[in-house]
């Protein structure tokens, strides 16, 4: 392992997305993004996915050059085409559009359609709760996880995000993924070389495994069994039914170089808790949940950890494998990235 410097991890990240084809603000934002899952600690949603879509940008499965544009609004809502770009961009326009619309509203739903693999949910709604809203996040992907009952992945392991603003301390941040793990912790586990704990996921021929790489070419198993199928087919209807997305079955893996462009579909929600029972209600009763809650000291409220660790990696720096790091200087290289 070797320590970067946030600045530094972000501009090797940038620039590796620039040579690979991205527009400045598309890489700009998108580095963004990655840095600051590495900050929480989150290595599956990093930097590391920086040559996943340099790859992409190079094969034509993302637009680097695309320009997010608002095609539909109506009310509190509007819809966002990524054109076939990487998602962060258009992801971020989505929230400031939900945002300025709840503040008229009280309520705003913003989505996106054509879009990519967005990363940590719960960091498109950081903006969400700066605004003292609250705020969820929804998004499908590439098909990974059976129907209940099947063996064919159908759905994506579709993340859900939700933030509830504090009024003196950061804010609830609650991010999961509908499989039982993060599929992006399974390709780690891949090209560690580690094996990956029973009930993961399925190899191809239907049978549990421990194998990391089985269980890519494979399935994964939903979280809770049956009430994690039907909340990964309420997101996968959220995102595409209204949007026009692809479902995760239309989508071809992130794991593979060459296939379509995913097209995927984005859902963001933001609430202001004035234009309900009050601001001032909102904070008294979710304080007096968490007080509840914290009344048994094993309990860890969501979000603490990643919030503790991305301010330790803002003075200490990032944690990144040598394998990565040498990959991303190599991508960064003038010239480099378009082989």
């Amino acid at each position: 392992m070797t320590i970067v410097a946030l600045k530094q991890l972000r501009s090797l990240a940038e620039q590796a997305l620039v040579c690979a084809g991205a527009d400045v603000a598309m890489a700009s934002s998108t580095a963004d993004a990655l840095v600051a899952a590495d900050a929480q600690g989150l290595s599956s949603h990093g930097v590391a996915r920086v040559m996943q879509y340099a790859t992409h940008l190079r094969n034509g499965r993302a637009d680097g050059r695309a320009i997010p544009r608002v095609v539909r609004e109506k009310g509190a809502t509007c819809l966002i085409d990524a054109n076939g770009g990487l998602a962060f961009l258009a992801c971020s326009r989505a929230v400031t559009e939900a945002i300025e619309r709840a503040r008229s509203a009280g309520i705003g739903f913003a989505a996106v359609t054509n879009s990519h693999h967005f990363g940590v949910a719960a960091y498109h709604l950081e903006e969400v709760a700066r605004n003292a809203m609250v705020g969820l996040a929804f998004s499908n992907s590439p098909a990974a996880m059976p129907a209940w009952g099947g063996t064919r992945a159908v759905f994506g392991t579709n993340p859900v995000a939700a933030v509830f603003p504090r009024a003196a301390a950061p804010p609830l941040m609650i991010d999961l993924s509908l499989s039982e793990a993060a599929r992006g912790k399974v390709m780690i586990a891949s090209q560690q070389g580690r094996p990956i704990p029973l009930g993961w996921a399925l190899d191809r021929e239907g049978r549990p495994t421990t194998d990391a790489k089985a269980a890519l070419e494979g399935v994964m198993l939903p979280a809770g069994g049956v009430k994690g199928a039907m909340l990964a087919l309420i997101v996968e209807l959220l995102c595409v039914s209204l949007t026009g997305a692809h479902f995760g079955f239309e989508a071809d893996s992130f794991f593979v170089d060459a296939g379509n462009q995913p097209r995927l579909g984005q859902a963001f929600l933001a609430i202001d808790p004035e234009a309900l029972a009050g601001s001032h209600t909102y904070y008294a009763r979710l304080e007096a949940l968490i007080t509840a809650m914290c009344a048994d000291d094993a309990v860890r409220l969501p979000g603490v950890r990643r919030a503790a660790l991305a301010d330790r990696a803002s003075s200490n720096g990032i944690e990144v494998p040598e394998a990565v790091l040498a990959k991303l200087i190599a991508l960064a290289q003038p010239g480099q990235g378009q082989r």
